[in-house]
């Protein structure tokens, strides 16, 4: 059976050490889930797995994963030397409506402010099942890193409010980047192009950079 959210920081914490250190084979059996081949077609599998022995209760809706602390969680794959493989997702970004939103009315920080990281081993000739589950480590933006953060959201902000969506690429941003998000390309959203008319673009979402997220893990692990 699903755990229940948890009721206190403590509480989660302990759920999270509890399962540092099992395959990700080990607890899809203890959850009967079954363990797919690999992750190109099941992107969210591990986070949901680790949902499951968690307790996290927000599902997809657009709030913290666990909601009564306030804490997201974010799974991510780390390679035999500790470094993330991949950028993280935070959340998708909005085109359109967006002249007199604030940095800190933004899903970004919202879901930022506090945060579990849970990571797990991401070499790709580890079968899925047998990759293991590292220590977890819980973490709120220090005022550095969260100037870090507004920066470069208010930047990607300014230029999807000028028009320039289509002309964002990975490389702006310090540690948050702005890239197409969707399953296939027919998945158009609205936008506004440069002379102020509506477009069709792809949907966009914010992720952290490598560095970034290295850094955090680091700062804990040190």
């Amino acid at each position: 059976m699903k755990q229940p959210p948890p009721n206190s920081i403590n509480e989660l914490l302990t759920r999270a050490e509890n399962i540092a250190g099992y395959t990700l084979s080990e607890l899809a059996e203890q959850a009967g889930i079954s363990v797919p081949e690999n992750l190109k077609r099941n992107k969210g599998w591990v986070g949901q797995l680790l949902e499951w022995h968690l307790g996290a209760s927000a599902g997809s809706k657009p709030l913290p994963d666990f909601i009564d602390l306030g804490i997201e969680l974010k799974t991510i794959p780390i390679s035999y030397s500790g470094k993330p493989l991949e950028t993280t997702f935070v959340s998708v970004a909005p085109l359109t409506g967006v002249h007199s939103l604030k940095w800190e009315e933004s899903h970004v920080r919202h879901k930022l402010a506090h945060v579990l990281w849970i990571p797990v081993e991401g070499e790709r000739e580890i079968p899925v099942g047998d990759r293991h589950v590292g220590y977890p480590v819980l973490w709120k933006p220090s005022t550095a890193e969260e100037h870090q953060l507004k920066q470069d959201w208010e930047e990607l902000m300014d230029l999807i409010v000028l028009g320039k969506v289509e002309s964002i690429t990975a490389k702006h941003g310090e540690v948050l980047q702005l890239r197409p998000k969707a399953a296939n390309s027919r998945s158009l959203t609205e936008a506004y192009g440069e002379n102020g008319n509506p477009i069709k673009t792809l949907p966009r979402g914010f992720y952290l950079k490598t560095h970034f997220t290295h850094a955090i893990l680091k700062s804990f692990f040190n």
